[in-house]
């Protein structure tokens, strides 16, 4: 996990800007603690902000071509990165950094080389020969990006929001899966699998390979020199990437698994409110799993004392995010309290194998699978913003190996009318089934729990009357004068859209935060699978009657 701040497109004779490059990149150093680097050109600026992960020794950024015509700033892992190495045999490697292999393969294709990435990245390039520039992320946005123009017609590119928000009349989340190359000035979509297409998701539901590419995804993403550790809520996700993760954990990834592991002891790190669900969950799992096990509580205080810094760090006011994120920061602070740096964490599952409540309302497979790909098209707003920036404002890095794209296209192959629930067919069954044996059954096969429900039902219970002492009647009433662009509906959503405008008080930050139906964040299409849905404003799991067993 780092930063980078890119500035481009600079006027002639433009003077100064150094100082307001970094003043602007020190807003996001929480993400990369550890060192700072910045390039300057008379056409570009490029700062990075390092949390050291990989290549600790000689690893730093940007990063500069062997004849210093090329300039690269990362925040991201490639995971591929070895093999990669081994077919740039004529580009002279200066690091042992994951992330240079960028400059090898840009030297070798331009930009048609993103395709053969595997990792999650936001990067920008810059190339002194040409003139031009590059700025990609990854296909599935676990890594955030934002860019913008400012007066004088410059882009401004960064991390995070609050980076060039300041220095910006229209700031927006640069797309997933898309790159912009300065030789046309068009942003284009790189990222373009087969699987989208309902009529290509035909490989049959084989529980045995689908394992098999999680394991291979959970040991890809190891890859680490520093300290680190696995998030175990107790619920399924958490839970099989905690298993797999222990059966690696005594090697070294980095050397081929020749070597044993610099810290060969896997942690886990749970937090709840005292008589959580997740928590006793937890213990369970950890239990059978052989993890050293870290459960840390927090009060609701604690919890309502911290708001504000969550919405300045995560950038957005969607009550979901919000819910889930304030446990996740708070656990983020005691993991690095302990000197762990980077974590593996089980987003990504519930949008792959429809694993939200509302799910089991899906008609047919058709529409079971659109939605998948809809909510993974959505997941860079809502679930990779939570986990990165959550974790991001403690410098720790949050990785998601069910996300990796290899992972991603064996799932999402696999035919969608195996992945449905039914009524005696629960949720996400299909990768319970291919966890047999990693797992005790009663984790296997616990019900799912959105994490803000998880760390106890006491904390979205006291949200809502948290909001409602601090937001008056009338308050709600004026709503849409107040806000006039996604007026809040409720007291809840309007405190936490009243905290994000004290941050970000332009109508461009506030465009950024995704509008829409707050049913367990679901898609327009999928409101249609139930009349219900569109009397339902809580995006609790546990509003979904007739599935949840605590549903209200």
């Amino acid at each position: 996990m780092c930063s980078i701040l890119g500035l481009f497109d600079i006027p002639a004779g433009q003077r100064g800007l150094r100082g307001i490059a970094l003043e602007a990149s020190r807003r996001q150093r929480h993400r990369g603690p550890d060192w700072s680097g910045i390039y300057v050109n008379d056409r570009a600026i490029i700062v990075h902000e390092r949390l050291a992960i990989v290549d600790i020794d000689s690893g730093a950024q940007p990063l500069i071509s062997p004849d210093g015509q090329q300039a690269l700033g990362v925040n991201g892992e490639i995971y591929n990165h070895r093999e990669l190495r081994s077919e740039c045999s004529d580009y002279e490697f200066r690091t042992g950094s994951d992330c240079e292999v960028i400059l090898a393969l840009y030297r070798q294709h331009g930009s048609e080389f993103l395709h053969r990435l595997n990792g999650i990245f936001a990067f920008v390039l810059f190339d002194e020969q040409t003139g031009h520039y590059l700025v990609a992320r990854d296909p599935i946005g676990v890594m955030p990006l934002y860019y913008g123009r400012d007066e004088q017609g410059m882009l401004w590119v960064a991390s995070e929001m609050k980076a060039i928000e300041p220095r910006c009349a229209q700031v927006r989340a640069f797309p997933p899966g898309h790159l912009l190359d300065s030789s046309n000035g068009e942003i284009r979509r790189w990222y373009q699998p087969s699987w989208r297409a309902f009529e290509r998701a035909t490989d049959p539901a084989d529980t045995g390979r689908l394992r098999l590419a999680l394991e291979d995804a959970v040991h890809r993403q190891m890859m680490c020199d520093v300290p680190y550790g696995v998030l175990l809520s107790g619920g399924l996700d958490s839970s099989l990437i905690a298993a797999i993760a222990q059966r690696f954990a005594d090697r070294r990834i980095e050397s081929d698994d020749q070597e044993a592991a610099w810290w060969p002891r896997l942690h886990s790190f749970a937090i709840g409110l005292e008589e959580s669900p997740d928590l006793a969950a937890a213990r369970v799992a950890a239990e059978a799993i052989g993890t050293l096990h870290h459960e840390f509580h927090y009060t609701i205080q604690e919890g309502l004392d911290a708001l504000d810094d969550v919405i300045a760090h995560i950038e957005t006011f969607d009550v979901t995010t919000v819910r889930a994120s304030t446990p996740m920061f708070l656990l983020a602070r005691r993991i690095k309290a302990m000197g762990i740096k980077m974590v593996l964490s089980g987003e990504g599952a519930d949008e792959i194998f429809g694993g939200y409540l509302y799910f089991h309302k899906a008609p047919n497979a058709r529409a079971f699978h659109d939605e998948t790909v809809r909510k993974l098209d959505q997941l860079h707003l809502y679930d990779c913003l939570r986990a990165n920036k959550s974790m991001a404002a403690w410098g720790v890095e949050a990785r998601v190996p069910f996300l990796d794209l290899e992972f991603l296209d064996v799932a999402m192959a696999m035919d969608p009318s195996a992945k449905m629930a039914g009524p005696s067919r629960p949720e996400k069954a299909l990768l319970r089934e291919s966890g047999t044996g990693l797992v005790p059954d009663e984790i296997l096969w616990r019900q799912k729990e959105q994490f803000s429900d998880g760390v106890g039902y006491g904390w979205i219970d006291t949200l809502k009357a948290h909001a409602d002492r601090e937001v008056s009647d009338r308050e709600l009433l004026e709503a849409e004068q107040r806000f006039p662009f996604n007026p809040p509906a409720t007291k809840e959503q309007y405190l936490y859209r009243r905290i994000f405008e004290r941050h970000f008080p332009s109508p461009a930050a506030a465009a950024t935060v995704p509008s829409g139906p707050s049913i367990a964040c679901s898609t327009p299409e999928a409101l249609a699978w139930d009349e219900g849905f569109s009397q339902v404003a809580d995006p609790s799991g546990r509003a979904i009657r007739g599935v949840h067993q605590s549903s209200y």
